[in-house]
């Protein structure tokens, strides 16, 4: 069978394009000939800055026969019905036939698509796929209809096998499909013919085009890495640079330059995100002093001068731009040398933050109250959090982040170094926005903890408190990543953090405010919750105290906060599930108490987890279903519920009485265990019940004449479902 082999050549398309035109060429070309009854084996597809190119295999040469089976009208329906029926089909009456089913008889049409030569199909499906390709932008040029992404060239469309080459013929906006391409812009001249994906790929090497990107970004990293190890350097590794840079070159010629002795002494990240940004240079490091010294940058073309025009030209702008960062750093030192950080944040008191919410400076107050709260429950000192809280955005004001936004927190643990700030004041600057991702590295320094808990939960609480949260695949404002954040950040420290209490304080603090005595009440409301400590605190408060009582309950704080405790749930579901943990186990000890300490949810699930896949975790949760089901039908039939102590002294049987030695032995082994929160143990002494559950079921009929036995038996199977329900809620597990 024969391959098709389709390029589509244009001007410059854009880097950041090229990746994904290449899966929907493929997506659609496979597409269009499924549709169309063409078989296929599969498709590749490549892209250069010029090009778009596909190849499929074994292409049959003939559409596969298509059977289809319509069905009609009843028999006896309105001749309308019917006529109407046949011309949508374009069928004639004497082609149907009648069927009976289960609800009367039915005409129906069998009709058969014969087989037909694929070439004509092929040609149908690559115009509709360029004149519906989905480019993110595309233009139109010239008095044609198209739009592409930048002017379309030319099209090699052909079909090759055994015998040959054969063109697909059809055009598109004038421009016909043919069997030739062309090279390297500059390093070549004049098109030529190809028979083949090996004799396309081949002549277009010898034309100066690599074409497959992944070559193409292998080719610049060994060079770079081979050009910076023999003088001793490292290129920093930026996958996402390697493949843009990938994708605007045809032919790599990779070359390494100076960086001016002025900008040596810039941050690295400065002189890294400055290249990256501006000029797509690769920095280039120097291992024994972490300094950046020289850049890869790499050219589409060789050069009789070996690249040293390009470097020169290269180097001119990239000192330009480099004064450009020296300017803003210097500046930004003054300012810091002046003011201190917290007068380089000043001007946040007139940047909104969010019209509900606002201003940054508010913010960072909130921020800095909650993060004084938080300390203490992570190991930081509260002054220090709250010194960070207050510095740790500054750097938002500064101009440099004002040119690279990027490097906000970067900058501000190097403004904070300078400013004299120590104690992880400056790592909190630069940490507070992690984890970002799920590869992201997580703090662990208590001060850059309280600091990133307080940041995130602030931006939780604030929005639910305004009623903007997630709807959907709609999350504007990055909530779901700030949850798992959090979440990542209690689990990687291996913290005790009750959140309901730091979402009702910060939601209370946006709502009602925090100043004076209300700071107070709201620090023993983050420690304390709503208990004995927070109505002595309220006591003493008189009058005052008594007011802001009044109006928390009246804000609705407890549903805002409720709400937000299930979103951390849903998020918690679907770290754990691609920790191996399932939904199901996490339904059963979310319903257990301290549903809101998410370390101790996923302790009692790992627990869990393990105990299910043993012997007797598998057949005890059989016998908890056994029971519990027992239960509910009994007490839905008899209208009452078993839930009084059984006594053994009714028990008749062994099997009975052996049951009630192990529920009084295992009951206090769990509790203890769940009191020392050793699950490990709690799960150990509830596997001993295995046994006597089994033989109980085995041997005992429970429901007996004797409605005396009969009730303590069934009261017998309430307290197992109660001594299981120590440690989990086991009807909530599936299965």
């Amino acid at each position: 069978m024969p391959d098709l082999l389709l390029e589509l050549f244009s001007e410059e398309i854009p880097a950041r394009m090229q990746a994904r035109a290449g899966e929907d060429l493929s997506r659609l070309i496979e597409e269009g000939l499924t549709k169309a009854g063409i078989y296929h084996a599969g498709s590749k597809a490549f892209s250069t800055p010029r090009r778009l190119t596909l190849t499929v295999s074994d292409v049959a040469k003939q559409t596969y026969s298509i059977e289809t089976e319509a069905k009609g009208p009843r028999v006896g329906a309105p001749e309308a019905a019917l006529q109407g029926f046949l011309r949508n089909q374009g069928a004639e009456e004497s082609e149907l036939e009648i069927r009976e089913d289960s609800k009367g008889q039915y005409y129906h049409l069998s009709k058969t698509e014969p087989s037909v030569p694929s070439i004509g199909l092929i040609a149908e499906v690559v115009e509709a796929t360029i004149r519906n390709f989905p480019w993110p932008k595309s233009m139109r040029w010239g008095a044609g209809s198209l739009r592409w992404v930048r002017p379309l060239h030319s099209i090699l469309c052909i079909l090759t096998d055994e015998e040959g080459a054969e063109v697909v013929p059809f055009a598109v906006d004038g421009i016909e499909a043919g069997n030739t391409t062309e090279g390297h812009r500059f390093m070549s001249s004049g098109r030529f013919a190809v028979t083949s994906f090996d004799d396309y790929e081949a002549k277009l090497k010898a034309a100066k085009v690599v074409l497959d990107p992944a070559e193409r970004a292998d080719h610049i990293w060994e060079d770079a890495k081979n050009l910076a190890f023999a003088q001793g350097l490292e290129v920093v590794e930026d996958r996402g640079l390697l493949a843009e840079v990938a994708g605007l070159v045809e032919w790599p010629v990779v070359l390494m330059g100076d960086i001016a002795e002025d900008f040596i002494g810039l941050p690295p990240e400065v002189l890294q995100t400055s290249m990256k940004e501006h000029q797509k240079f690769f920095s280039v490091r120097d291992p024994k002093s972490g300094k950046i010294v020289k850049f890869i940058t790499v050219a589409n073309r060789e050069t009789a001068d070996n690249g040293k025009t390009i470097l020169a030209g290269n180097q001119k702008v990239l000192f330009a731009r480099l004064s450009d960062a020296k300017f803003f750093w210097e500046n930004d030192l003054r300012t810091v040398e002046r003011e201190g950080l917290e007068g380089m944040a000043a001007p946040l008191a007139n940047v909104t933050f969010h019209n509900k919410l606002g201003t940054q400076a508010e913010r960072i107050a909130r921020i800095e109250a909650l993060a004084r709260e938080i300390a203490p429950l992570v190991g930081a000192k509260p002054d220090l959090a709250a010194e960070a809280a207050r510095v740790a955005k500054a750097d938002l004001a500064s101009e440099m982040v004002y040119e690279f936004p990027e490097l906000q927190g970067t900058m501000g643990r190097y403004y904070a170094a300078h400013a004299g700030h120590d104690d992880g004041v400056p790592e909190a600057c630069a940490e507070h926005y992690s984890p970002l991702g799920p590869s992201d590295d997580v703090p662990s320094a208590p001060v850059s903890v309280a600091v990133a808990l307080a940041d995130k939960i602030d931006a939780l609480t604030g929005f639910w408190a305004i009623d903007e949260k997630p709807t959907g695949s709609k999350d504007p404002f990055a909530l779901r990543r700030a949850a798992l954040g959090v979440i990542r950040l209690v689990l990687n420290n291996k913290l005790r953090l009750h959140m309901d209490r730091l979402f009702d304080s910060q939601i209370l603090r946006i709502k009602l405010g925090g100043d004076g005595v209300k700071g107070k009440l709201l620090a023993t409301l983050a420690t304390h919750g709503f208990h004995t400590e927070m109505e002595t605190q309220i006591a003493a408060a008189g009058a005052e105290g008594q007011h802001w009582k009044d109006a928390a309950f009246s804000s609705g704080v407890g549903e805002i906060s409720d709400d937000l405790v299930a979103f951390f749930h849903d998020r918690l579901k679907v770290y754990l599930r691609d920790e191996g943990i399932s939904h199901d186990v996490i339904d059963a000890v979310l319903a257990m108490p301290n549903r809101d300490d998410i370390a101790l949810v996923v302790m009692r699930a790992e627990a869990l987890t393990a105990f299910l896949k043993t012997d007797d975790g598998t057949n005890l949760l059989q016998g908890y279903k056994r029971a519990n089901n027992i239960l509910a039908a009994e007490e839905k039939k008899d209208g009452v519920a078993y839930e009084g102590t059984p006594d053994v002294k009714f028990a008749e049987e062994d099997a009975e009485k052996d049951l009630f030695t192990a529920l009084d032995s295992a009951e206090p082994a769990i509790s203890a265990a769940l009191k020392a929160e050793d699950f490990a143990a709690a799960m150990q002494a509830m596997a001993a019940l295995r046994a006597p559950i089994d033989q109980f079921f085995e041997t005992v009929q429970v429901n007996a004449d004797n409605q005396i036995v009969r009730r303590n038996r069934l009261c017998l199977l309430n307290r197992i479902r109660e001594v299981m329900q120590k440690v989990a809620i086991f009807s909530a597990i599936e299965g």
